[in-house]
């Protein structure tokens, strides 16, 4: 059933546990992660990049997400959410499709900037009762930067200026940048995590962690404990994806996508759930 992400990521919290936010673009994705959910009675966000609106249709995604949710997993908490919104066209563009929840992506401008822009949305949002998720600091990809070079005291959610954003912008969730990656740049050796627990004394909103696909479990239960309640996932189900079809084609002379693309689907379904089990939302449908 469809649910508003503000709503899912508000009962974690309280709960003590994370919810993940697993990135699709097509049908086999979306039907590996709800699948996954309600295997394991988790409540699951599906959520979507400006890119995937590109590659698949904005409406298109959307109510592909949709029908899943509300045809196959009635009893399962789905929420449908715009990861990494980087322009007010784009976001405008999800909220007029029907999207319940909407990040801003301003990370990359100047801090001013980053507020007046992600108001006017929340502002926009809030009217029509969207969630809005906003990011502070830097969770830097490859190409952005070189590797060896990055400073992460710089990159890194300064607690206080959270504090100051939060109150200013009137958002929903925060997006922090404790040392954590996008896809295949190399994070931080050791996680902040006494600035992500400083983060947590000061906000009181439910905290969001993007770029930490790879991380094992004892890193995710930890801070899991001070604070986040949601992880952004995508990396770990491309590659389950991409996996699945590589194997099957490489061992059997197979041209029946049906079986092909089925297989890709198993694997990520079995990627997702691996997920859902780490984070502890398992049964909590």
């Amino acid at each position: 059933m469809l649910t508003n992400v503000k709503d899912i990521l508000a009962k974690a919290k309280e709960g003590g546990y994370a919810v993940g936010a697993f990135n699709t673009i097509n049908l086999e994705t979306t039907q590996a992660i709800i699948e996954a959910a309600k295997d394991l009675s988790s409540p699951v966000i599906v959520q979507v990049t400006e890119k995937t609106f590109e590659y698949a249709g904005g409406r298109g995604i959307y109510h592909l997400i949709a029908n899943i949710a509300e045809f196959y997993a009635k009893d399962i908490p789905v929420g449908i959410h715009l990861d990494h919104g980087k322009s007010f066209e784009v976001v405008e563009r999800a909220m007029d499709i029907g999207f319940t929840s909407v990040m801003y992506d301003g990370s990359r401008k100047e801090y001013a900037d980053n507020v007046m822009m992600t108001k006017k949305i929340v502002e926009i949002a809030h009217a029509r009762g969207i969630t809005v998720q906003a990011e502070l600091g830097n969770v830097p990809y490859i190409g952005e930067m070189q590797m060896d070079t990055v400073d992460w005291n710089q990159y890194m959610t300064d607690p206080e200026q959270a504090k100051a954003f939060v109150e200013e912008t009137g958002i929903d969730t925060l997006a922090v940048a404790i040392g954590n990656a996008h896809g295949f740049f190399r994070e931080r050796s050791e996680p902040d995590y006494e600035r992500l627990s400083k983060i947590q004394s000061l906000v009181s909103l439910p905290l969001v962690l993007h770029g930490a696909s790879d991380w094992d479990n004892e890193r995710v239960a930890e801070v899991i404990k001070r604070g986040i309640s949601c992880f952004n996932v995508d990396t770990a189900i491309r590659l389950a994806f991409i996996g699945g079809m590589r194997e099957m084609l490489q061992s059997v002379d197979e041209t029946d996508l049906r079986k092909v693309l089925g297989t890709a689907r198993e694997y990520t379904k079995e990627a997702v759930k691996k997920k859902i089990e780490a984070f502890g939302s398992a049964g909590k449908a």
